[in-house]
């Protein structure tokens, strides 16, 4: 008798940032006091007046399958609310809405990734990207950024990784886990050399709304008609909305692609959660003054623990422009005995971190650096002076 589990299976592995979360909420249960920087959602309630929608759609009797792209009002709403947010005109049959933005990536890939092509992914990278280009087949193809430059993406580092095997390349702008916003003249530039080379682009544009200061976002479907009419643009409700575990992600591209993804879909999830769907297009539609006012706390909330985490020795944290995450550099740090253990990996920092400290923090690993550590700062300001106090601690002695 063969063996019971795929080599898909075999060659996966789980989600680190996942894992970390669970085993914070674990150590929570048994009454212990963590401060978590693991989680990558917001943690305010989603707002009343979604919540609302989705007990009048319970009401309302909408217990039912939907269309399996989403209902037709989700799929308008998706398409005015790309026009206000992008500046790309899609119909509603460009649109597919899926079971959260990380189903929609899953699909895109699977839609369009063959054995052998390789998938273009800047790094530090969001730790399910390489994972889902492998389960497509596909070789993920790392392309570096610099981190003295704030981790941004430009043209010419794109091209230097482009062979004949190329298929396309990953955005993700704002980034998880830097927090990097492509610049839009690089945006772009990025865009003339895929039409150049004739690829695809995947954009990854989940916390687009969550943008500080004077920096801006541009999505690369809007650059040409090329751009628009070869890049799967993905969105969602989970981040700007604090609706993550409603799972609820819609994603825009041709009527081809999206067709496609819509079929694979048809025959694993179907649609997603009607309730869900129904609190959603109350999210897009309905008043949008919470989500400014969760970006200004996010706001706050980053300049804090990058003041604070600079002030740690051996801790060195660019300010992001985007998101909720900081990447700090670690590597001061190694070579350090922390609570009688030597520390050399950001692996090994996190490990003693969460087993002395309580603090969970993501290893940069799981990003693609073995400098980094992630925390994020959608949590409260009490906790991130908390944990801050307390990894100085630990480093400092």
């Amino acid at each position: 008798m063969g063996e019971a589990l795929s080599q898909r299976a075999l060659g996966g592995k789980p989600s680190m940032t996942m894992a970390i979360t669970a085993k914070a909420k674990a150590l929570k249960a048994e009454g212990k006091d963590v401060v978590s920087f693991a989680a990558g959602e917001p943690d305010f309630r989603t707002p009343d007046h979604i919540c609302q929608a989705a007990h009048k759609a319970i009401d309302a009797g909408m217990h039912t399958y939907t269309p399996n792209p989403g209902t037709p009002a989700l799929r308008k709403a998706v398409c005015d609310w790309f026009k206000t947010e992008i500046g790309v005109e899609y119909a509603p049959e460009n649109i597919l809405v899926s079971p959260g933005a990380k189903f929609n990536i899953y699909l895109a890939l699977q839609a369009m990734i063959d054995e052998g092509d390789e998938v273009l992914i800047p790094a530090p990278f969001w730790v399910s990207y390489p994972e889902m280009v492998l389960l497509a087949g596909g070789v993920p193809v790392i392309v570096e950024t610099d981190e003295s430059k704030g981790f941004e993406l430009t043209a010419e580092m794109v091209a230097s990784k482009i062979t004949a095997k190329t298929k396309m390349l990953i955005l993700n702008s704002p980034s998880n886990p830097s927090g990097a916003i492509v610049a839009p003249e690089q945006i772009t530039a990025i865009g003339k050399l895929l039409e150049e080379k004739g690829l695809y682009c995947l954009s990854d544009e989940i916390y687009h709304k969550l943008i500080y200061g004077d920096s801006k976002h541009v999505s690369i479907a809007a650059v040409s008609e090329y751009t628009k009419q070869n890049t799967v643009v993905v969105n969602g409700c989970s981040k700007a909305y604090a609706m993550t575990g409603w799972r609820i992600g819609f994603s825009a591209a041709s009527a081809r692609i999206t067709k496609a993804m819509a079929d694979i879909q048809s025959q694993s999830t179907s649609n997603a959660c009607s309730i869900a769907q129904a609190a959603a297009l109350e999210a897009l539609t309905g008043d949008q003054t919470c989500v400014e006012k969760m970006r200004v706390d996010f706001a706050e909330r980053r300049d804090l623990i990058v003041k604070l985490l600079n002030d740690i020795e051996g801790v060195t944290c660019h300010i992001p422009g985007g998101a909720f995450y900081v990447f700090p550099e670690v590597t001061g740090v190694f070579g350090k005995t922390l609570a009688g253990k030597v520390v050399n990996t950001p692996l090994e920092l996190c490990e003693v971190a969460l087993e002395e400290s309580l603090i969970a923090c993501v290893p940069g690993e799981a990003f693609g650096s073995e400098k980094h550590i992630r925390l994020s700062y959608a949590t409260s300001r009490q906790q991130i002076e908390e944990g801050c106090k307390r990894l100085k601690k630990l480093i400092e002695g």
